[in-house]
């Protein structure tokens, strides 16, 4: 087949979060299971630097957005055979310092950059040489990617265009704008209605998406179960449902030529689920290089995370204010809220031989965190996938995790099938509850033969793309082939039970 995918991030060009790995890494894994994968995203500041190999293809866009016209520029290169990346060169939407933020504050012209990004990718779709099968569109940036091309069908003559799917990352992002950027996108009057992108007389990208693509899917089967309930559903829970016939989720899948502790090269020592020992070595390298006291026999606990309510950072903060007392050590990685920020900096001057913070990201440091914790605390009021409890499983770190989406899909407790437990749920959003989940990880700690139980058994959990895409190709041949449906049942792709 032949897949276009269209986002706003991609690894490792770009990238605020998993969003960027998931397309990254779908992209390849289509890629070396033969098909024809090409990607259209942003060339943001800094990429041309890192990737001198960027050719400019002879190609220029000179599109309508609302009553003006704006050019781009492509570019392109090939990072292994079957994969073609195209980049969109807008320096006045894209030569910035953020991709949609910048000192905290979303720019303010947000709706222009990715309905433009949006235009130019249902345009490459239309006219390169190459045409694609299906079209895969990720999160409110790319969704109008869709009407778009249903409105270049119905009035613009395009008689078999391709199409299209729509991955949800994460619903509480929706790109809602004021009504009248709806004129950015010279769309006629229908398709901005309450059945379209109209939403409290608001423009919603991601709900014009909801609605026209031929298929939808997101990052977990349980998140695709949450976000059709009013609770979780973001205010348009009864638009999934609606189109409940064409939704799945499918569990997000894990690039193990990144993340694999055998041949990570971030790492101290290598490891592997059948040469552990070397996973202990690890622990008093990372202590050293943030100036914890060096302590093979103190626990050490582990956060990788954007500092936002989502992430459940309040209840971390107050689950370690109470469990510091213990014998154990708390390391974080982040970034986000001011306040959060400052909240983890004060615990680590009031704990200095307990907690350490680091503020920023850094992906060598991310994965030495991930190989030398003994447990890696993901407490989520709703997390769509997650990826870090993944790598937390392989890298024989044992995640303590709130059972939400993709974390409940993921992670084996105890109670569920003592055989096979990798990590420890807690239900309620509650610091109560996670300190609780703790005092579970520390009793376990103290019980090595179930810790290496435990751990071997992440260790062995297989969450491939290799696996994942084959679901991915199943939604993907049920909808741009329909005539072929090799692949029956797609409604059930992907660990959706």
């Amino acid at each position: 087949m032949k897949i276009l995918l269209a986002s706003s991030e991609v690894h490792p060009y770009s990238k605020t979060g998993g969003l960027a790995d998931m397309v990254s890494a779908l992209s390849r894994a289509l890629a070396r299971a033969g098909h024809e994968a090409r990607i259209v995203t942003p060339l943001y500041r800094g990429i041309p630097e890192r990737f001198p190999e960027l050719q400019r293809a002879d190609w220029r866009f000179d599109l309508p957005l609302g009553d003006r016209h704006y050019q781009a520029e492509l570019f392109s290169l090939q990072p292994e055979k079957n994969l073609t990346v195209y980049f969109i060169r807008q320096p006045e939407f894209y030569d910035r310092a953020g991709i949609y933020l910048e000192d905290n504050l979303s720019y303010t012209d947000n709706a222009e950059r990715f309905i433009f990004f949006s235009k130019c990718a249902a345009h490459l779709a239309r006219y390169l040489p190459w045409r694609p099968d299906i079209v895969h569109v990720h999160d409110w940036q790319a969704a109008f990617v869709s009407a778009l091309i249903q409105n270049q069908q119905r009035n613009k003559g395009w008689g078999s265009p391709p199409r299209t799917c729509l991955t949800i990352h994460n619903l509480a992002y929706q790109g809602i704008f004021p009504a009248p950027a709806f004129a950015l996108t010279n769309l006629p009057p229908e398709y901005f209605t309450p059945d379209t992108s109209e939403f409290y007389e608001q423009l919603n990208c991601l709900k014009a998406g909801i609605a026209l693509a031929d298929c939808i899917t997101t990052v977990s089967p349980r998140y695709a179960r949450e976000i059709m309930t009013e609770e979780c559903g973001c205010a348009l829970d009864g638009l999934l449902r609606k189109r409940k016939d064409s939704f799945c989720g499918i569990l997000n899948g894990v690039d193990y030529s990144e993340w694999n502790p055998d041949t990570d090269a971030s790492l101290l020592k290598t490891y592997s689920a059948t040469r552990p020992a070397g996973k202990a070595a690890n622990k008093p390298a990372l202590q050293k290089e943030l100036n914890l006291p060096e302590s093979k026999g103190t626990p050490l606990f582990g956060t990788i995370t954007r500092l936002a309510e989502q992430k459940g950072v309040d209840i971390q903060l107050g689950a370690l204010e109470e469990m510091l007392s213990a014998n154990m050590q708390f390391v974080l990685l982040g970034s986000g809220s001011a306040a959060y920020e400052r909240g983890y900096h004060e615990l680590a001057r009031r704990f200095p031989d307990q907690v350490a913070v680091r503020v920023g990201y850094n992906e060598g440091l991310a994965h030495r965190i991930e190989a030398a914790c003994d447990f890696y605390i993901m407490p989520s009021r709703f997390e769509p996938s997650g990826l870090n409890q993944m790598y937390s499983l392989r890298y024989g770190t044992i995640p303590i995790v709130r059972a939400t989406g993709g974390l409940d899909d993921s992670v084996i407790d105890l109670k569920e099938d003592p055989e096979h437990a990798n990590g420890i749920k807690f239900q309620e959003f509650s610091s109560r509850a996670l300190a609780k989940a703790i005092r579970k990880a520390l009793a376990l700690y103290e019980q090595p033969e179930l810790l290496r139980k435990f751990r071997h058994n992440g260790m062995k959990a297989d969450f491939s793309w290799a696996k994942t895409v084959e679901d991915y190709l199943t939604v993907y041949e049920a909808n741009a082939l329909p005539t072929r449906r090799t692949r029956p049942g797609w409604q059930n792709a992907g660990r959706v039970h």
